[in-house]
This record gives C-alpha cells, sequence and structure tokens, in this order.
C-alpha cells in the first residue's frame, strides 16, 4: 500500500488539496513593511497581564506598520475549556483599547482568513495532514498510555531524552498494510508527525528579540492529530499561521523550545516561516526574593481583572507594560506629558530578554499622572461608570451629591501643576470618606492620635482660637498668613527655622497647629490642601467639628 492510499484511507471525504487552501487564503494586499501579528489565546480562564502585555506588542507592531493584528481562538484543548471565557477575553482586551482589526470577537468573526476559531478549521488541517500522510511525513500511531508509559521508563533508566523518537517511535516503523488492518479493526490512533531531525545537530535561528542563536534539531514525532480528530497546538498554529499570512509570531519565552518543531514543520510544507519574537516573562520577587514569574494561583496582579475591578485607568496599566516592552518609552512619555502614545515608535531592539519585575509603585505613578489630567466632570464621570460596575459604596458617596463629590475631587485640580492623591477608583470612596458628615462621625473615634508632646488643654487652645480668628473669607495666601499669626500668638514658632533655633522658647511650629486641625477636620495626617479641603466642607462643618473633638477631649 502506498502512502497516498493510505492518506485516502484515514480520509476518503478529503478532496481539496493544499493548492486549494493556498487560492482561497492568497497573500494580503498590504504596503510594504506590513507585520500581521495575531494574538492566540486559549478559551481557559481569564485574561493574564502577560497575555496583555504580549497582545499590546502585537496589537502596537502590526498598527505602527500599517499592517493586521487579528485574534484566532485556539480552542482544541476541550478538557481545560471554560465556557464563555473566550467572549470575556476579547471584551477585557477591549478595555485595554487592544482591539483586533479581524478575527474572533467574542460573539462573531470579521475577516477573509477565517474561520478564526480552531475547532473550526478541521477541514483546513484535515487536508494538510493527508498531504503530509501522502508524502510520508506523518503516520497513525496506535500507542496506548501504558505503551508511552513503557517507553520513557526505559529512557529514563538509560539516560537518555523523554519522547517519541527514533527507535522509541514504535508506529513509525510499522508498514501502510499493517497501518490500514489496525485501522479497518477499529483500532484508535492518533496521527504523529515523522520527523527528519536530530537533537545531536544543531539549527541556527534568528529572534526579533534575542538576536541569531543555536537550538537542537527536532526529532520528536509530535502528534498534530488526536484521536478525537482535532489538532495539536503545534500543528494547528502553523498551518493558521501560514493560511492567515501571519508575517510575525510574538509569544513568550516559553515558546523557544517548541521552536525546532515550529521551523520543521514550516520547511516540510515548504511554507516560509514567520519571523519569531519571544518577549520576557514578568516576574515577581518571591518571600526570599528569589524571581518567579507572575502566578495565576499566588498573584491577583496577575489577572487583567484585578486592575479592572479595583478601578485603575486602562491605559495606566497599558503605558507601564511599554516600560517593560521597550526601555525608552518611560523617558519618551515623560517628555510628551503622557499623550499622544500612539506617536511612539516600538522596536525589538529595545525589548530585553531578561524577564521584569512587575512593579505596582509604577503602575501607581501612571494612573495618578494620567487621573490629574481630568477635569472634575471628567473624573467624575468615570468614578461613577466605574462604581456602578464595582462600588457600591463609592456610587453612594456620589449619588448623595454629585455636585459635592465633583468639589471633592477638583481640589487644586484644574491647575497647571495640579494634585495627584488619587491612583485608582477602588479606594476612592475610602480617601474621601472624611468629607461627609456620617461617615466622619462612624470613624471620629478611629482618628489618628494627636501629637503626644501636646496636651489635651493645648489643642483646645489651638482649636477654639482656630475656631475664632481663622477665616474662610480670604484667599489661601491670607489664610496661611492668617493661621500662621494665630500660631505665633499662642506661642508657636512661625517657621521650622526658627523653632530649631530656639526649641526651649516655643510650643511647636505652625506645622503643629496645621497638623491639629487637620487631624480634627479629617481624623487623618494626609489629606488634600488643608485650605481647600476646609472650603469644601464649609464654616458650619468646619466650626461643628471643632467644638466636637473640643468636647471630647
Amino acid at each position: 500500500m502506498t502512502d497516498i492510499e493510505l492518506a485516502n484511507l484515514i480520509f476518503p471525504n478529503i478532496t481539496k488539496t493544499i493548492d486549494d487552501l493556498e487560492k482561497r487564503y492568497p497573500p494580503r494586499n498590504l504596503p510594504e513593511g506590513a507585520e500581521v501579528t495575531r494574538f492566540a489565546p486559549s478559551p481557559t480562564g481569564f485574561l493574564h497581564t502577560g497575555s496583555l502585555f504580549t497582545s499590546m506588542i502585537c496589537h502596537k507592531v502590526a498598527k505602527q506598520s500599517k499592517g493586521v493584528f487579528y485574534v484566532r481562538l485556539e480552542d482544541t484543548d476541550t478538557k481545560r475549556e471554560i465556557q464563555g471565557s473566550g467572549k470575556q477575553l476579547i471584551e477585557q482586551l477591549k478595555i485595554f483599547n487592544v482591539i483586533p482589526d479581524e478575527g474572533y470577537f467574542g460573539d462573531h468573526q470579521v475577516g477573509d482568513y477565517g474561520p478564526y476559531v480552531q475547532s473550526e478549521r478541521a477541514e483546513i488541517y484535515n487536508i494538510v495532514i493527508k498531504h503530509l500522510i501522502s508524502i510520508g511525513r506523518a503516520y497513525p500511531c496506535f500507542c496506548k498510555a501504558e505503551d508511552l508509559d513503557f517507553i520513557r521508563s526505559k529512557q529514563e533508566q538509560a539516560k537518555l531524552i523523554p519522547g517519541y523518537y527514533g527507535q522509541f517511535a514504535k508506529c513509525r516503523f510499522l508498514t501502510n498494510e499493517e497501518r490500514a488492518e489496525r485501522i479497518k479493526a477499529g483500532e484508535p490512533y492518533v496521527i504523529r508527525f515523522k520527523s527528519s531531525g536530530n537533537h545531536v545537530r544543531k539549527i541556527r535561528v534568528k529572534d526579533l528579540v534575542r538576536g541569531e542563536f543555536e537550538i537542537a534539531q527536532n526529532d520528536q514525532d509530535i502528534v498534530i492529530c488526536k484521536s478525537d480528530g482535532l489538532p495539536t497546538y503545534h500543528f494547528a498554529h502553523a498551518c493558521d499561521d501560514h493560511f492567515m499570512r501571519t508575517t510575525t509570531v510574538i509569544r513568550g519565552e516559553e515558546w523557544i523550545a517548541s521552536l525546532p518543531i515550529h521551523i520543521e514543520l514550516f520547511e516540510t510544507l515548504g511554507w516560509k516561516a514567520p519571523n519569531y519574537a519571544h518577549l520576557p516573562v514578568i516576574c515577581k520577587l518571591d518571600e526570599e526574593g528569589h524571581k518567579r514569574k507572575l502566578s495565576k494561583r499566588l498573584d491577583s496582579e496577575a489577572a487583567v481583572s484585578y486592575f479592572i475591578e479595583d478601578g485603575y485607568l486602562p491605559k495606566a496599566l497599558i503605558m507601564y507594560l511599554m516600560t517593560i516592552a521597550n526601555s525608552n518609552f518611560e523617558e519618551w512619555i515623560l517628555n510628551n506629558k503622557f499623550e499622544n502614545m500612539d506617536d511612539f515608535v516600538l522596536t525589538f531592539a529595545k525589548i530585553s530578554s531578561e524577564g521584569a519585575l512587575f512593579d505596582m509603585g509604577k503602575v501607581n505613578f501612571f494612573s495618578r499622572e494620567l487621573l490629574a489630567k481630568f477635569n472634575k466632570d471628567e473624573i467624575t464621570a468615570l468614578a461613577k461608570a466605574y462604581a456602578e460596575k464595582y462600588n457600591p459604596k463609592l456610587l453612594d458617596l456620589i449619588n448623595k451629591d454629585e455636585n459635592y463629590f465633583k468639589e471633592i475631587l477638583n481640589i487644586e485640580r484644574e491647575k497647571e501643576n495640579p494634585r495627584k492623591d488619587y491612583e485608582k477608583f477602588g479606594n476612592l470612596a475610602d480617601a474621601i470618606e472624611f468629607f461627609y458628615h456620617d461617615s466622619y462621625m462612624d470613624k471620629i473615634n478611629e482618628r489618628c492620635p494627636f501629637n503626644e508632646k501636646f496636651t489635651a488643654d493645648d489643642i483646645k487652645l489651638v482649636l477654639s482660637n482656630m475656631k475664632d480668628k481663622l477665616s474662610l473669607d480670604q484667599d489661601e495666601q491670607s489664610w496661611f498668613a492668617n493661621m500662621k499669626d494665630v500660631a505665633v500668638s499662642l506661642g508657636f514658632a512661625a517657621n521650622n527655622k526658627e523653632y530649631k533655633a530656639a526649641p526651649e522658647s516655643f510650643k511647636g511650629t505652625v506645622g503643629d497647629v496645621a497638623e491639629i486641625l487637620r487631624i480634627t477636620l479629617t481624623g487623618r495626617k494626609n489629606t488634600p490642601n488643608l485650605y481647600y479641603v476646609m472650603k469644601v466642607l464649609g464654616k458650619e462643618e468646619v466650626d461643628f467639628r471643632i467644638s466636637y473633638i473640643i468636647s471630647s477631649l
């Protein structure tokens, strides 16, 4: 029996050829230099921060080269699939403005190179597998799990590389007649690719991030079609990347070990392989100070849903991830005042091959900077949209009096150098709740303690004088001068320099007076500008709070 006859036995209904597929999916008509990139998630759970990092770069590379970015759903691992997660991945990408030009969109598909869901591409895979069998580069394998376990135990005893290759690839030595007989008898089987490589030899590969390097040639007879008829990742992605005309495969460095398999598949089929760029993993330090990969199981920040639900601006996370992607981005975005990010040109040469440590501090930095750019109406609209989905407590504060909420957030906002008090909406309610009378009263007994160097009488004296003599009917500079005069009249130094020169002559400084007033009115040592806090609270509420604290001392 010839290889072609065996192929016809296995795939009697497949009459189309690879040439038919080439006509169906012709080369794309794109400008010279345009890159076609893809994000190919599996519907097995939430969108990982590392996957957002990869898809962001894929999207950026395609956009800046006037190419195409598409999404392909790799859903052939049915055992791990989580219903609905594919659509959720797309929705989360959209939140971060990583929007495909074509492909899988969750509830529909767009584009001429589909289907973009692997489980719908069976005919394409079968055409290619039939071709490989017909040229003697694929064969049916009837080994059971116990057969493979036996092979592995023999390899371990002999301290050999594990796998199905060479003399251990039992079924590659069957005759076509033997194969046909077992198929006709109904024996289950998978289809394996017949490698012509040898792991002792090296191949030279080029990576857009890591440059040229050598790696052992593939000699594994990998499974390309499972017994359920679905293709494996290694095989399906090669077919899809070819017929979807992907020019650049951008993926995590964990796929480097598989590169020889993919290269051999492309060479065997006579296809030009895409360029490969293997990105560094995003890491975190463990409790012992060792670097480890950001973990779905251990780290909340490994899921992009964490940032969405905690109220971070999506753009802040994207900006941070871009600093990991290109070492020159941070300086560029600072010089551009956190604007026009699309104008930045990403280059593979600037991507480090070392795993970057995830830095929440920098995420917070970018979020603070971006939030500070919104006027009071814009930030209130964003806060409300977030609160309606994720934060009832914040929504309650906004709905009590939206104009009052705006005035709180507007403290030193609409100016050349605005304050940067807030980094996310998730803790905004806690940050501003002291502005609300009921919340203040609920937590007044938990207020930050006054400085122990002051007696209750000292504090009462300061507060009573501030209540009687400090007027809010003046500008900030005059108000501070007024507070300083009152403080000096009570025996406090006008500034730190004066106090340090003769500390025994003063009760403290005007800063101590401001702190007493701040703790009284807010229960905290750190708040937005005290003058504007008092202006927002209003004289009636300020006087009430001062009187309440005086009576409680």
